[in-house]
């Protein structure tokens, strides 16, 4: 009995460092960061003689924000949104995924995954989250 109780003192002794070393926290930006951060891509692109579409997602994939410049093609969109979550989910920028993904190379068969845009102009940047930024 003294065993059973030694041992259930131990279970529930270990209990609060076992649920604090199983939580973590992560970084956001906040909605206001992301629209300014969306707004300087299109400023840049439109310097550059781009229209586009410019989607901002947050670490999990879900869309913070998007814009679509004027007389950018309605498939922009959807573009930028998917460009931006393949960066996220290969946590990498789609033209490199682009080179790594070409048939014949061990990442070939991601291609085939609905969601998968291996294209230029996904950019995952360091800490922050990732970017699309889509031409005509």
């Amino acid at each position: 009995m003294r065993a059973i109780c030694t041992l259930l003192a131990i279970m529930i002794c270990g209990l609060p460092a076992t649920a604090q070393e199983a939580t973590f926290s992560t970084r956001q930006l906040t909605p206001e960061t992301a629209l300014k951060a969306a707004q300087r891509a299109l400023t840049n692109c439109r310097t550059s003689g781009y229209q586009v579409g410019v989607a901002i997602v947050d670490r999990g994939g879900v869309l913070q924000v998007l814009l679509r410049d004027r007389f950018a093609g309605p498939h922009t969109v959807e573009v930028a949104i998917n460009k931006a979550w393949t960066a996220v989910s290969f946590r990498q920028d789609t033209m490199t995924l682009d080179r790594s993904s070409q048939p014949g190379q061990p990442a070939a068969p991601i291609r085939h995954f609905s969601r998968v845009t291996v294209m230029g102009g996904g950019i995952r940047r360091g800490g922050a989250p990732p970017l699309s930024r889509v031409p005509l």
